[in-house]
């Protein structure tokens, strides 16, 4: 039997039997009259030569529904790469512009923002998405925008169709929608999100209550999913993280600055394959540790501006409530993979459930020392309202890039 379960209080649109692809193409060749859609496809050196992004092009070179595709490359200062990137997504057939985020021609820019209190944050995909939004709040021209990775092994004409539709449709008409999908091959994937992710939210809860930031993060099927699109209004007001967090912090800025009634999640496909990122348990600067430090953080900084107090002694047991809890989910998976005949390895996540541990107990002691510190790269009103002329000139820059 199809799942279809509502979880929480964000509306869940399930893949409910074969789809009509055809049917939905249509729609939203339809709705790009009305709510034109850009997609915002953020890349690094490292995708170019990957299978993955050419299996990506290959698909969205056939999308007829799309108003324009923005493409930022990160993560690197030679030319040689930005060359390559124009190259690759030369096939293109639709309106698209690559974005050199790190490159020498939006230094002065970024010069100008610091020298006005407004930092752009690191070189990364945070700052890539914001640039992004940046140009195509500029060119006003598209009121949906569509994000997705550019890593994905098993890309599907699907993936797209579900992720802009909810948006795009004046009939179903919400603010914001995030992919949803398994995460599962011949094992479980997904580490953060089944074993630091879940078991953190679910300890929250209980030691704070069922809070309505709480309950809405724990709505979510798969929180940390790359994919989603929303109104371009929510690009504007929306705060953007430079660091790992940027899923969870998306979902809290959607929160603080949307109804709930116009949050959704959506299916987009039945799983989902990408690069794993490696665990990194002895060094908590990258890796996983990273990711889950950061995510901790936002969760932390978040419930703060809720005003939930978070103590040194509540953090304290935080941390042992979540161990039980991380246990507790070991056990479920490994259940769960011996009934469907997956591959579990029982000693590796627990390992992975205990160096988790670790990263939210240098969370906590990170919050408790710097409650302040924030990664958010600053609106683009506030960008306006400091550098009123801004946008036109990240606009000149880009084009001229292309």
């Amino acid at each position: 039997m199809a799942d279809f379960y509502q979880s929480g209080v964000v509306p869940s649109f399930h893949r409910l039997g074969q789809a009509n692809l055809e049917r939905l193409e249509k729609d939203l060749k339809e709705f790009n009259h009305h709510r034109p859609i850009a997609l915002v496809l953020p890349v690094t050196p490292a995708e170019l030569d990957s299978p993955a992004l050419k299996g990506i092009l290959k698909i969205v070179k056939e999308v007829d529904y799309l108003n324009e595709i923005v493409i930022t490359l990160g993560r690197t200062s030679d030319p040689e790469d930005f060359e390559k990137t124009r190259k690759l997504f030369s096939i293109l057939p639709q309106r698209h512009r690559i974005i050199w985020a790190s490159g020498p021609q939006l230094a002065e820019l970024y010069r100008m923002l610091e020298e006005a209190d407004l930092s752009p944050g690191g070189d990364g995909k945070g700052r890539s998405a914001w640039i992004a939004y940046g140009y195509i709040l500029a060119r006003e021209e598209s009121k949906v925008i569509a994000l997705h990775d550019c890593d994905i092994v098993n890309y599907s004409r699907e993936l797209l169709v579900r992720l802009c539709y909810p948006v795009a449709s004046p009939h179903i008409d919400y603010a914001f929608c995030k992919g949803y999908y398994a995460r599962v091959t011949d094992r479980l994937h997904g580490r953060v999100t089944r074993l630091f992710y879940f078991p953190l939210v679910r300890s929250l809860i209980r030691i704070f209550g069922h809070l309505p930031f709480l309950v809405y993060l724990d709505s979510f099927r798969y929180p940390l999913a790359g994919e989603f699109s929303m109104v371009a209004e929510l690009a504007r007001i929306n705060r953007i993280p430079s660091d790992w967090g940027i899923e969870v912090e998306t979902l809290a800025e959607v929160f603080r600055n949307y109804s709930l009634r116009r949050i959704c999640q959506s299916e987009i496909m039945e799983t989902y394959e990408h690069k794993h990122q490696p665990l990194s348990a002895e060094d908590p600067s990258t890796g996983l540790m990273k990711m889950a430090i950061d995510i901790a953080r936002s969760i932390f900084r978040s419930l703060a501006i809720e005003g939930i107090v978070l103590s040194e002694s509540q953090l304290r047991t935080l941390i042992v409530n979540y161990q039980r809890q991380a246990k507790d989910y070991v056990k479920r998976y490994q259940d769960e993979s011996e009934i469907n005949g997956l591959v579990f390895d029982y000693h590796k996540e627990s390992q992975m459930a205990e160096a988790f541990t670790r990263a939210l107990q240098m969370a906590s002691e990170n919050f408790l020392k710097d409650p302040l510190y924030s990664p958010l790269i600053p609106n683009w009103n506030r960008v306006v309202a400091a550098i009123p002329d801004f946008l036109d000139r990240l606009m000149d820059v880009v084009e001229a890039m292309n």
